[in-house]
C-alpha cells in the first residue's frame, strides 16, 4: 500500500512557473514508475510525465521542454518543475504511481490532485 500527497498548486501568469511535489508513504520500495497525470475542465485526464526507479524519464510532447519530473530518494518525494506556462496547462494535477508498469499505461495509486491555474 502507498500513499501520496501533492502540494505546490496555485495561480500563476502564463510564462511563469510553478514546482509541484508528491510525498510518498508506505511500501515505497515496491513502486517502479511514478509521476503526474493532469485533468482540464470537459477533457479526458493525460499522462503529463513519468519517473522510473532506475531514474529514466519520460514526457507527453505538449511539455516537453518546458517540464522537468526529478526525484529525492532520501525524502520519498517527486517533483514537476514546470517553466513556460500556458494557459492550456490549467489543470488538476495528480500524482501517480504504479508498481510494476510505466504509469502511462497503467496506474496503481493516486493522489488527491491539487489545482494549477495559469492565468492572466
Amino acid at each position: 500500500q502507498v500513499q501520496l500527497v501533492e502540494s505546490g498548486g496555485g495561480l500563476v501568469q502564463p510564462g511563469g512557473s510553478l514546482r509541484l511535489s508528491c510525498a510518498a508513504s508506505g511500501s515505497i520500495v515496491s513502486i517502479n514508475s511514478m509521476g503526474w497525470y493532469r485533468q482540464a475542465p470537459g477533457k479526458q485526464r493525460e499522462w503529463v510525465a513519468a519517473i522510473t526507479s532506475g531514474g529514466g524519464t519520460n514526457y507527453a510532447v505538449s511539455v516537453k521542454g518546458r517540464f522537468t519530473i526529478s526525484r529525492d530518494n532520501a525524502r520519498n518525494t517527486v517533483s514537476l518543475q514546470m517553466n513556460s506556462l500556458r494557459p492550456a496547462d490549467t489543470a488538476v494535477y495528480y500524482c501517480a504511481a504504479d508498481r510494476s508498469t510505466p504509469i502511462w499505461l497503467k496506474v496503481d495509486y493516486w493522489g488527491q490532485g491539487t489545482q494549477v491555474t495559469v492565468s492572466s
